[in-house]
């Protein structure tokens, strides 16, 4: 029995969509087996060139899962995989599932720090790491595997890399390293093989199968636990969902990281749930992106607004062809009409929205696929999903939706977590008492679909990212000129929101925006870093001393608008002295 809420948003489902799939407690491997039975000469994985047929793909699975039991990998232990996109993910990802191990995925790029705290919470007993970061992790009390990025590259490109000249050596170092004597490699692993009927069939789907990181509802750092369950019966709803796909003939380009619960999910499993082609990217560059385009075109496209925007605007300018994609889902952040508008037009298909939580493996709802579809929404309740708009402060409480009323949403579903890993404390906050799991987002319902209205975590979204501003501002404050700083997102058209700092400084000290993002880039991401600052006096704060970020973001904000009408009241006296030197026989009027 679902709410009422639900009931009606199902009424805009396309036809045959259903709304509840069945599910027999399937795990992830048996979507490899199956692939692998009846697609054993499709190539599974494009990397760059490289390829790897579903029968070589699944020999490499075995080889790993026998080397990880070599090191002592057993049932409910953790393998870290702090790697980019590439074939290693894939092979170390299902060779933990095969021996009923736990995933735990890591963003490569963070900072040695948050690696090695992720690393030490999960208790991982095993490392695999792209030889480029493995510094960052020496010491850490897992066992270190290194991982060559270069090894599944097609042999003339291996070959290119080692030639003593610049773009050669500016290739190799971006994707290789020196790792210290001793530590072993992935690509060379010994030990009997793990073959597919010993592998985990009796695991149960509701333990955890993978460990991602976010900063959940409360922006505390934490390790969201999805099991086979959650992940297994969202990808199929999202495969029901895009019903023109076919299986064992489409080409998915896994360009979302990973490491993201979005690109886990939607591209990994996704691709192996469809016995599609996985072509991988190791990171987002639309110049990569149109080369494997010629080479093995694209049907099924999963991304972030910015990508499209930059990937059309080069295609366009290019005149290359993207007619081939059939299918095109986004998510992370709203896709504005303009950028839809111009990808459904070089595609000449549609592109739909899913909204969705790390916590909910990732989808809760989706613009349904089709002419329906409404651009900017979050949507319709996915297959399996039950929702429900409460009052924040009495989540026991719907609101009335049907007038308008806003309303935190709230979730119920095979898809929901667990729990946060060794973080019973939070994961209480996360749900309410009666089970329902809480995203802390507010909406509106508009003519049956989900709107956002506002966040009651002050989450930023910048490019797909999820950036905490508590985070970001302890970087910043602990530089010596700055003795306060608040942190807030901003519209951007390119990116969904711009970090802005906020910055009080000591009496006497100066600061640049340079200097500020090479000294935080020390403790964050890059893509956390701000992209402006703006020095105040001081900070608005509440009666209890907090900081009221909503109050300088629309001080800033306004303080914007007033600059750019300045600017706007001085041009056309500029552009007026400007003609009058070019044509000085013209009268000017004042």
């Amino acid at each position: 029995m679902v709410s009422a809420l639900t009931e009606q948003l199902r009424t805009h489902y396309e036809p045959g969509i259903r709304k509840e799939i069945p599910y027999n407690g399937e795990l992830l491997i048996h979507d490899v087996a199956r692939s692998v039975r009846k697609n054993p000469h499709r190539t599974a994985i494009d990397f760059l060139g490289g390829t790897l047929t579903y029968k070589e793909l699944l020999e490499h699975i075995e080889l790993s899962a026998g080397y990880l039991r070599t090191l002592g990998i057993k049932a409910d232990d953790r393998v870290s995989l702090i790697l980019p996109n590439c074939p290693q993910f894939i092979i170390g990802y299902y060779a933990t599932l095969a021996i009923g191990a736990i995933v735990v995925a890591h963003n490569p790029l963070a900072p040695a720090k948050e690696l090695k705290h992720q690393i030490e919470n999960a208790g991982s007993k095993v490392a695999l790491v792209w030889e480029n970061c493995i510094d960052k992790v020496n010491g850490s009390k897992a066992q270190l595997v290194a991982v060559n990025l270069a090894h599944y590259l097609p042999t003339v490109s291996k070959l290119l890399m080692k030639l003593p000249v610049k773009t050669a050596q500016e290739k190799r170092d971006q994707m290789r390293k020196a790792v210290a004597t001793g530590i072993p490699y992935f690509e060379k692993p010994y030990g009997a093989p793990v073959r597919v009927s010993d592998w985990a069939w009796d695991r149960d789907p509701d333990k955890p199968a993978i460990l991602l990181h976010t900063g959940g509802t409360t922006g505390t750092p934490k390790a969201v636990m999805l099991s086979n369950k959650n992940l297994y019966t969202n990808i199929a709803a999202a495969v029901e969902w895009m019903s023109g796909l076919s299986y064992g003939k489409e080409t998915v380009y896994a360009i979302l990281p990973f490491f993201h619960a979005f690109g886990l999910n939607l591209t990994l499993n996704g691709f192996m749930r469809l016995a599609a082609t996985a072509v991988l990217l190791p990171k987002f560059d639309e110049g990569m992106f149109l080369n494997a385009q010629k080479r093995r075109p694209c049907t099924f496209m999963l991304g972030v607004p910015p990508m499209f925007d930059r990937i059309e605007k080069v295609a366009s300018k290019q005149g290359s062809d993207l007619s081939s994609i059939k299918c095109t889902v986004t998510g992370a952040m709203p896709i504005s009409a303009e950028i839809a508008s111009r990808w459904e037009a070089i595609t000449g298909s549609f592109v739909v929205e899913g909204y969705g939580m790390t916590e909910t493996a990732p989808i809760i709802c989706g613009s349904p696929y089709g002419n329906n579809r409404r651009p900017g929404t979050l949507g319709i309740a996915f297959p399996d999903v039950d929702v429900r708009m409460v009052d924040p402060d009495n989540p026991s409480r719907d609101v009335d939706h049907e007038n308008g009323e806003a309303g935190e949403l709230v979730v119920k579903g095979p898809n929901c977590t667990p729990g946060y890993w060794n973080n019973e404390d939070e994961t209480q906050v996360l749900y309410t008492k009666d089970g329902w799991l809480r995203t802390g987002d507010i909406v509106v319902q508009k003519d049956g679909f989900l709107v956002m209205a506002d966040r009651t975590k002050e989450l930023i979204i910048s490019g797909g990212f999820n950036i905490y501003p508590s985070e970001v501002e302890r970087a910043i404050v602990s530089m010596p000129e700055v003795t306060d700083c608040a942190v807030i997102g901003l519209p951007d058209e390119g990116r969904g929101e711009e970090v802005v700092a906020a910055i009080v400084l000591n009496p006497g000290a100066s600061i640049t925006l340079s200097m500020v993002r090479e000294w935080a880039e020390q403790s964050l991401s890059h893509y956390a870093l701000p992209r402006s600052i703006e020095i105040v006096r001081d900070l608005p704060r509440s009666q209890l001393g907090k900081t009221l970020r909503r109050t300088v973001r629309e001080q800033i904000l306004a303080a914007r608008e007033l600059i750019a009408s300045a600017t706007e009241r001085i041009r056309p006296t500029e552009e007026r002295e400007s003609s009058a030197a070019e044509n000085p026989g013209e009268k000017q009027t004042r």
